[in-house]
């Protein structure tokens, strides 16, 4: 009985390849184009330490947050994004996040009005990647001398639903084309899917009409000293990235409650 006992046991075990680790199926990675952009200390850690490295910061962010509330226009994004400075705020020695001044704190509610009305119906939404920059900050990353950022009528934007660059071209500059001209807006398109929306005249740059045939640019000699944005700004990401799936749906960090 033993023989037979010990050759049903061979029997019963399994094969050598059933022993073997399966491997993983592979996971998709996370949708975030913001990552392209944001280096640490200019993420939400980044900003929740710098806010509270000086006592007089939650004032100011708390003044400037009350004055979007008084015009209207908080919650289209998360207050604390539209303090962010320059993607090159380390190598310029900078502030990773930066209160405008309040005499510039008008110029952005246009700009934000029209994100609002034109850019997240269109795109759902945005992630804020720049925001003011001084003119020190402003001139070491390389920005234009007149550049929108200056005088915060600027901001530069990712948005958080997959889409591809082409698409993304496309769809904003659609909308631009017919509305526009209404809110002096300035569209243009750097690398990856980063793009700016601004107040300060109507314009548009950084187009690829062959990709996107409603893209055709809008400029005249006189502005191109407002558009220019230096290759230490556009940081270039893979195009595998750009159309990677999301495994869910993003979520925006940082809720309109937190200034």
């Amino acid at each position: 009985m033993r023989p037979l006992a010990a050759l049903l046991s061979l029997l019963a075990a399994p094969a050598p390849a059933q022993l073997a680790v399966q491997p993983l199926p592979l996971v998709a990675p996370a949708w975030d184009p913001a990552a392209a952009y944001v280096t640490a200390g200019q993420d939400e850690p980044g900003y929740r330490s710098w806010y509270l490295a000086a006592s007089w910061r939650p004032v100011h962010v708390k003044a400037f947050h009350d004055y979007l509330v008084s015009n209207g226009v908080a919650g289209i994004v998360p207050t604390w994004q539209l303090l962010r400075t320059a993607s090159s705020w380390e190598r310029c020695g900078a502030q990773p996040f930066e209160v405008p001044p309040s005499s510039e704190w008008p110029h952005i509610v246009q700009t934000l009005r029209y994100v609002r009305a034109h850019v997240v119906p269109e795109i759902g939404p945005v992630e804020v990647v720049s925001g003011y920059r001084n003119p020190l900050l402003n001139g070491c990353a390389g920005g234009a001398p007149e550049s929108a950022h200056k005088h915060y009528s600027a901001i530069d934007l990712v948005p958080l639903r997959p889409i591809t660059r082409e698409h993304l071209m496309q769809t904003l500059c659609t909308v631009h084309s017919s509305r526009g001209s209404q809110y002096q807006t300035g569209l243009g398109f750097y690398a990856y899917l980063r793009f700016h929306v601004d107040s300060t005249k109507f314009r548009r740059w950084g187009t690829d009409s062959s990709a996107a045939p409603a893209c055709t640019p809008i400029m005249r000699p006189e502005d191109v000293a407002s558009m220019a944005l230096s290759p230490s700004e556009e940081t270039a990401a893979s195009s595998a990235a750009a159309e990677a799936p999301a495994i869910a749906e993003p979520q925006i960090p940082i809720a309109a409650r937190t200034p």
